[in-house]
């Protein structure tokens, strides 16, 4: 099952939330434009509209309104995608060439910075003091996430509860506001927009929990980064925090890798055949499945249409992702 198979009859509106987003970052600078293009280049699932789409169902569906708060949310995401990758040292995204590897990471953090200016010059197209409110409390708590995460890196000294609170920052939080945004432009019911704010949030999370399984997982072709980078990279993720706990001399290793911020070697296929054999993937996958159970749980008070079984296949989608 494909993500362009769940929501095929969204491909009109899709297709000129991409032309709204191409020429919003269109700029005078050439190197910001160079840099920008090519973020845009490179793709991505675009899952964030989508979901603005299709919450946006649940009331008064208007493309022209509606696009004022899913390209924000789409160039917002670009914009921490080209942080992040400053943060981890990347240099290959979606088999592609990073900003910061291409240019350098001054260039990177200012595109990422045009990037949200963009996004907030879009949004104020749309009056209503409640979506500006909840956008911009979504981009201060993705900025926290993104000193977290800072913090985090190649900290060994991590838990549960901080993975799952950072996870929320990263990736929950912008599909929650995705969904809630588009039920809220649309003007759909006060129940509705906190329901699929609810939908938003587990499927973010059990999304995000999947994406890291699949580092370990996933082959370099799939990813379009290497297999394990997130740990070469310094950040600790819920697989290999509960293989770390099963397993004391992974967790030496890990641990050691992480004290030398990275310098020390590591047998990386080692360590990824260690974190699969040790249950890591199995806990991962029960836990996002626990997400998507209660994601499914607060789409069942919404009215049935095309737009809620499509989030409930999505919902499944991502149970069953391969990459």
């Amino acid at each position: 099952m494909k993500l362009s198979d769940i929501y095929w009859y969204l491909k009109q509106d899709i297709s000129k939330i991409e032309k709204e987003i191409e020429k919003t970052i269109d700029a005078e600078h050439a190197i910001l434009q160079e840099a920008s293009s090519h973020l845009l280049k490179a793709g991505g699932k675009r899952i964030r509209p989508v979901f603005v789409l299709l919450s946006a169902q649940f009331g008064t569906y208007d493309i022209e309104r509606i696009k004022h708060v899913a390209v924000p949310l789409e160039l917002i995401h670009m914009g921490s995608l080209v942080h992040d990758d400053v943060i981890d040292d990347a240099s290959v995204r979606r088999g592609e060439e990073t900003i910061k590897a291409k240019w350098d990471n001054r260039i990177a953090m200012y595109t990422g910075d045009y990037i949200f200016a963009k996004a907030i010059e879009i949004a104020a197209a749309e009056t209503n003091i409640a979506l500006h409110q909840t956008l911009s409390e979504a981009m201060v708590e993705m900025a926290i996430g993104e000193v977290e995460q800072i913090k985090d890196q190649y900290n060994w000294n991590q838990n549960m509860r901080m993975y799952l609170r950072r996870i929320r920052r990263k990736t929950a939080l912008l599909i929650a506001v995705s969904c809630e945004l588009g039920a809220l432009v649309a003007e759909a019911s006060e129940q509705d927009r906190i329901n699929l704010k609810k939908y938003g949030y587990y499927t973010g999370m059990a999304f995000q929990i999947t994406d890291d399984i699949l580092d370990f997982v996933g082959t370099e072709k799939e990813l379009g980064k290497p297999a394990g980078s997130d740990l070469q990279q310094g950040n600790l993720t819920l697989p290999a925090l509960y293989a770390m706990h099963q397993d004391e001399q992974l967790y030496e290793d890990i641990s050691a890798y992480l004290q030398s911020g990275g310098d020390k070697l590591m047998d990386m296929p080692g360590v990824i055949r260690r974190i699969r054999a040790s249950g890591g993937i199995d806990f991962s996958k029960k836990l996002a499945d626990r997400y998507l159970a209660k994601a499914h749980d607060a789409l069942a008070p919404l009215e049935s249409n095309r737009a809620k079984r499509a989030l409930t296949e999505i919902a499944e989608y991502i149970g069953e992702r391969k990459f």
